[in-house]
C-alpha cells in the first residue's frame, strides 16, 4: 500500500520559489526593526500548559495543542491530568515568561524582535493553517506612549520595505472601552466575555454580536447601550479627539483621553502615514491593559498586523507589573498579498558531462567572489527546455561551460538552441 505523503491536514509544504518570498520579506521586516533598536531572541516552541491555559488567551487558549505526560502508571479518568505541555499558540505569553527569567540580563527598556512558528488547532480553510508563522517586536520598560507609536512607526515601515505600503493604522483603547461597557452596566468581572464577543463584530456583524451576547446572558439595555456609545464615538475629529470623546463618555478617566490624543498627534505628524480612531477595535487577547492598534491593507480581508499594551502579563511571572507593548505582523497574510517572488541574481553554471570537475567549480568558484548566488548544473536534454526550467526555478543567469569554452554571464529570457 502507497503511502500518504501529503502534510499533516492544516499545516503545508513551502517550495523553494515561496520559501525566497519570504526570506526577502523575513529580510527587509529584519533590517527596519534593527535600525530601531529591536534585538532577536528566540523561546521555546513548548510552554507549560498552565502558562499558556491561564486565562489571557482569550478563544485561543481554546486552540492549543496539547502533549500528554509520557510514564504514568495509570491512566486517570480526566484526559487533562495527563497534560503537562502545550504548543505556543502566539509569541507573546512566552516572551513574559523569557522576560521574567531572564530580566537581570536586559537592558531597560528592553527591545525584542520574534520570528517563529506557532500552532492553533484551526479549523483548516483558505488562509488559517494549524502552523504558521508569526514575526513581533515588543517595547518592554516603556510606559510612555512612545511605546506605542514608535512600533507603529517601526511596523508600518517595516512592511512598506518589504513591498507592502498602503496599510491604514486603527487605533482603540482597552480602557476607553471599558469606561464604555460599564457606562452600559456590564461588570468589570463580566468585561472579558464581552470583549470577546465583540471582537467578532467584523465577521458577524451587531446582528450576531447581539444574538451571541444575550445568549451570554447580557441584557438588550447593556447591548444597545454599548451599540449607541460605540456609534456616537465613530467618525469623531482626530484633531479634537481627547474632548470628544470625553464629551461622548463622561466617565472616560483623563489620563486615557490625554494618552490617546498623544498618540495620534504623533501619528499626525509621520508623513503619509494614514489612520483612525476605531472605537469597535477590540483584539481578542485578555492581556492588553490599554491602547491596542491594527493595520489594514485594502488587498486583505482581515487586518495584516495588530497589538497593544500588555502592563499586567509580566508581572504573573515576575511578581510584579512592567509596562509592555507590543505589535504582532500577520507573516503568513503579508507573504500571500505578495505576487512574485524577488527578483535577485540567481546564475546557473550550466555544464556538458565531459567538461572536467576541477574545472566546472573554479568557474562557480571565480563568479561566487563576485557576490552572485551560484549553482553548478549538468547539461542535460534539450538546451532551450533546459533554460526554461531555469527560469522556472528562479535563475534569471546563466554560463555555458563547455570542453576548453566558457560561454559569458547571459540572461536566461534568451533562448538558445545549440
Amino acid at each position: 500500500m502507497k503511502m500518504d505523503l501529503s502534510p499533516a491536514r492544516g499545516t503545508r509544504d513551502l517550495l523553494p520559489a515561496t520559501v525566497a518570498v519570504r526570506d526577502h520579506v523575513l529580510a527587509r521586516i529584519t533590517e527596519v526593526y534593527h535600525r530601531y533598536g529591536y534585538q532577536r531572541i528566540e523561546t521555546p516552541a513548548l510552554e507549560n500548559i498552565e502558562r499558556l491555559t491561564g486565562g489571557q488567551g482569550g478563544e485561543n487558549e481554546k486552540l492549543i495543542f496539547k502533549i500528554l505526560r509520557r510514564g504514568l502508571a495509570e491512566i486517570p479518568e480526566n484526559l487533562d491530568d495527563l497534560v503537562d505541555l502545550g504548543l505556543r499558540f502566539d509569541l507573546t505569553v512566552p516572551l513574559t515568561r523569557f522576560y521574567g527569567n531572564n530580566h537581570a540580563q536586559l537592558p531597560v527598556p528592553f527591545r525584542s524582535f520574534q520570528f517563529g512558528p506557532v500552532w492553533r488547532a484551526e479549523r483548516p480553510q483558505k488562509g488559517r493553517y494549524r502552523q504558521f508563522v508569526q514575526c513581533d517586536i515588543d517595547l518592554i520598560g516603556e510606559e510612555s506612549v512612545l511605546a506605542e507609536i514608535e512600533l507603529i512607526e517601526a511596523t508600518t515601515e517595516a512592511l512598506a520595505a518589504a513591498g507592502l505600503p498602503g496599510v491604514t493604522v486603527r487605533l482603540s483603547d482597552r480602557r476607553f472601552l471599558s469606561a464604555l461597557a460599564e457606562s452600559a452596566g456590564v461588570a468589570p468581572e463580566a468585561q472579558g466575555g464581552f470583549f470577546i464577543t465583540l471582537d467578532k463584530l467584523d465577521k458577524i456583524g451587531w446582528d450576531g454580536v447581539r444574538k451571541e451576547l444575550l445568549g451570554r446572558g447580557f441584557t438588550e439595555d447593556q447591548v444597545d447601550g454599548v451599540q449607541q456609545a460605540i456609534s456616537t464615538a465613530q467618525g469623531l475629529d482626530p484633531a479634537k479627539l481627547a474632548d470628544q470623546l470625553t464629551d461622548a463618555l463622561p466617565a472616560l478617566p483623563e489620563d486615557v483621553a490625554a494618552d490617546l490624543a498623544a498618540t495620534t498627534g504623533a501619528l499626525a505628524a509621520i508623513g503619509d502615514l494614514a489612520w483612525e480612531f476605531d472605537p469597535t477595535l477590540v483584539r481578542g487577547m485578555g492581556y492588553y491593559t490599554g491602547q491596542i492598534f491594527e493595520l489594514s491593507h485594502p488587498g486583505s480581508a482581515s487586518s495584516v498586523a495588530g497589538g497593544g499594551r500588555y502592563d499586567q502579563l509580566i508581572g504573573r511571572s515576575l511578581g510584579k507589573d512592567v509596562p509592555a507593548c507590543g505589535f504582532s505582523i500577520g507573516f503568513e497574510r503579508i507573504v500571500d498579498l505578495l505576487d512574485n517572488a524577488p527578483k535577485n541574481d540567481a546564475l546557473a553554471v550550466l555544464h556538458e558531462s565531459d567538461v572536467p570537475t576541477a574545472e566546472v567549480l573554479a568557474v562557480a568558484r571565480e563568479l561566487r567572489a563576485g557576490g552572485r548566488q551560484v549553482t553548478t548544473i549538468r547539461r542535460r536534454g534539450k538546451f532551450g527546455a533546459q533554460l526554461g526550467r531555469l527560469q522556472e526555478w528562479g535563475y534569471t543567469s546563466f554560463v555555458h561551460v563547455k570542453p576548453g569554452d566558457i560561454t559569458e554571464v547571459r540572461p536566461l529570457a534568451v533562448r538558445e538552441t545549440s
